[in-house]
C-alpha cells in the first residue's frame, strides 16, 4: 500500500518496517490483505494450468510462488521497482525449489522489457495504484499478453472522484507510500480505452472494512508487544493510528478494494 499522490512510485519504500509490519499482519511474504484465500477469489474461475503469467508488483514472492503451487501455473515471471524485494523473492523461490520456473525481475518505469504476446496472464496483487498513467499501463498490460490473453489483478481504488478528504490526505501522509488513485469507473473506462473487454470489476470494501477493523485490534491489543520489540515504540505506535485512519476512510468508503478482470483479444 501507499503517499505521494500523483507521482511515480519510488524505490526503498517498502523497507524492513513497513516489510516488518505487513507480513506482521498478512503473512510471511505478503505486502497486501487476505492471504492465500484472496489470491483464490481474485482467481476465482480461473485456471492457470499451464500459463505463462507475468506478476506486476511480485514484493516478496510469495504470491508469484503460490501462482504455481496452488494455481497450476507453469511459469511466473515477477517484476518490481525494488531491488531488495527482487532479491528476497529470488532467494524464497530458490528456498522451495522453484527458481526453475520463477523469475524476477527488477524494472524501471516505462514499457515492460518483454516481447508482445509474452503471457498468458497478467496478475497483479495491489500494486498498480503506484503507476499515475493508468491508460499506459493497461496498454502495456495488453500488449504483453497473448490475443484471448487474462488480466487479473486486485487493486486499491477511490470511492467517487474530485478532490480527496481531509481524511484521505491524512492516510496518505501517514502511509508514506505512493497512491496514484483511480475510481472503479475511470479503471473500467481505461481498460476499455485500452482495448480490453469483458471488462469486471468487483468492490471488495465490505470485504476489508470488517477485515482491517479486526487486524487493528490486533495491532492494539496481542501484536503490539511484538511491534514493540521489532520496532520499536514510536514506530508501532505510528502503525496503530495509521490503521486506525485506514480504517476511518474504508469506513467512509473513499478506499475501495477491487478486483479487476479483462481479456486481450
Amino acid at each position: 500500500m501507499a503517499l505521494k499522490v500523483d507521482q511515480p512510485a519510488e524505490v526503498g519504500e517498502y523497507d524492513e518496517g513497513m516489510q516488518t509490519l505487513l507480513q506482521l499482519v498478512w503473512g510471511d511474504g505478503f505486502l497486501s490483505p487476505g492471504g492465500p484465500d484472496e489470491v483464490a477469489r481474485v482467481l476465482e474461475g480461473v485456471d492457470l494450468t499451464g500459463c505463462r503469467v507475468l506478476d506486476i508488483g511480485s514484493g516478496l514472492g510469495a504470491i508469484s510462488l503460490l501462482l504455481l503451487t496452488a494455481h497450476g501455473a507453469a511459469s511466473v515471471t515477477g517484476i518490481d521497482l525494488e531491488p531488495e524485494l527482487v532479491a528476497k523473492a529470488t532467494d524464497r523461490a530458490r528456498a522451495m525449489g522453484l527458481a526453475d520456473r520463477a523469475v524476477f525481475r527488477t524494472v524501471t518505469a516505462g514499457p515492460f522489457g518483454f516481447d508482445d504476446g509474452s503471457f498468458d496472464v497478467v496478475f497483479s496483487k495491489d500494486s498498480l495504484v503506484q503507476i499515475p498513467d493508468k491508460s499506459a499501463i493497461f496498454a502495456e498490460i495488453r500488449r504483453v499478453l497473448r490475443p484471448g490473453g487474462l488480466f487479473v489483478a486486485s487493486d486499491w481504488l477511490r470511492g467517487g472522484s474530485g478532490e480527496y478528504s481531509a481524511e484521505m490526505i491524512e492516510y496518505f501522509r501517514l502511509e508514506g507510500i505512493t497512491y496514484n488513485m483511480a475510481s472503479m469507473a475511470e479503471s473500467a473506462a481505461a481498460l476499455a480505452a485500452a482495448g480490453f473487454t469483458d471488462i469486471v470489476l468487483r468492490d471488495r470494501n465490505p470485504w476489508y472494512r470488517e477485515l482491517a477493523r479486526r487486524e487493528l485490534e490486533s495491532l492494539s491489543g496481542e501484536w503490539y508487544p511484538t511491534l514493540l520489540e521489532r520496532l520499536g515504540e514510536e514506530r508501532a505506535n505510528h502503525f496503530v493510528v495509521n490503521w486506525r485512519q485506514l480504517v476511518t476512510v474504508l469506513e467512509r468508503d473513499e478506499l475501495k478494494p477491487a478486483h479487476l478482470r479483462a481479456v486481450s483479444p
